[in-house]
């Protein structure tokens, strides 16, 4: 009986060895002047090992440096009295890449449509641990609204529709010089916070003629009806919102969301007094839909992920939280778009 169980014992270590890697630590300890010595074993799943030793491209943080390009101007015909400036981008490369036809983000910033540039916020940050996954990563400027996009929903609106015009006019230009950046134009990804992540959502989930209708811009009876038209493949959403949670039945591309249930700008799920419908509400209707999506929620948070929300400085704690929302989003388009490859 002893004899077997030896057995036993032996049969199902050398079954371990076959999933495991096998670790032995040396410990050592004097006791009475007499040298005691002990091994401690530790098995550690091959799988693990294997992820460790070969990151995954899209996922993972595969290249150390990233190039950028600062201030491409992706559009050159501009309408008197608009500013030069909205109309330029940086662009994001992984430095050594040998690979010739790369997804691309387009990274829009937040300021309520009344400010902020591609440089605000997080902008630089996901658009450099992107590009540090592999992917071309292009951040950019879009035009300013003139009029009180922060407290009237009918200026924000407006805002949103000349936004999406001029991301227009930044996907044609990266399409046109697509084999100079090495871009693959079937996957291209639309992502911003706030501002940034309203536009993503409405720029792929409604069309022009369903926000001119809001706003009642001239023209609103000619508008492209359309949906999708710039043919997106996924949408990083952080912390926007869509106007109206009828138009998911508009498309069915992948949404990755994150937010702060406690936001007061834009709100998590949606207000009676609000026109946004959030992150939340978005998560429960796109389930309802069977589109692929998932959310993060930071419970107690505020606005841009911070405790308490402050337009002008983000402390430490709200960075290492923009640094988890990537990863995050990063996890999901890999399981969307690659994980079969």
């Amino acid at each position: 009986m002893i004899l077997h169980d030896v057995f036993s014992r032996i049969k199902f270590f050398f079954a371990l060895l076959q999933n495991y890697s096998v670790f032995f630590i040396f410990n050592s300890c004097m006791f009475h002047h007499r040298l005691t010595i002990s091994f401690t074993t530790i098995f550690i799943p091959l799988s693990i090992i294997g992820q460790l030793s070969s990151p995954a491209r899209f996922k993972d943080l595969v290249f150390t440096d990233v190039d950028r390009e600062k201030n491409i101007a992706y559009q050159t015909e501009i309408k008197d009295g608009i500013k030069k400036k909205y109309y330029l981008l940086d662009l994001y490369q992984p430095n050594g890449d040998s690979v010739t036809n790369r997804p691309l983000i387009i990274w829009m910033h937040g300021g309520g449509f009344k400010l902020g540039n591609k440089r605000s916020r997080g902008i630089p940050l996901w658009s450099k641990t992107f590009a540090q996954r592999g992917y071309v990563c292009a951040a950019i400027n879009y035009r300013h609204s003139k009029k009180r996009p922060l407290k009237r929903f009918t200026d924000l609106a407006e805002g949103c529709y000349d936004a999406i015009e001029d991301l227009h006019h930044a996907v044609a230009f990266l399409k046109k010089n697509a084999s100079q950046y090495r871009i693959d134009t079937s996957r291209i990804i639309l992502a911003g916070n706030s501002a940034g992540g309203i536009i993503a959502l409405q720029a792929v989930y409604s069309s022009f003629a369903e926000i001119a209708q809001l706003v009642h811009v001239p023209g609103a009876d000619t508008a492209s009806r359309e949906h999708n038209p710039l043919h997106i493949v996924a949408v990083i959403n952080y912390w926007g919102a869509l106007f109206d949670l009828d138009w998911l039945k508009n498309s069915e591309v992948p949404i990755v969301s994150v937010h702060g249930n406690n936001d007061g700008i834009v709100p998590y799920d949606h207000k009676e007094d609000s026109p946004l419908y959030g992150s939340f509400a978005i998560h429960q209707q796109a389930d309802s839909l069977s589109i692929h999506n998932r959310l993060k929620t930071y419970d107690g948070y505020a606005h841009e992920l911070q405790k308490h929300f402050n337009p002008f400085w983000a402390g430490r704690k709200a960075k290492q939280h923009w640094r988890e929302a990537g990863q995050f989003a990063a996890d999901f388009l890999y399981e969307q778009l690659f994980s079969s490859e």
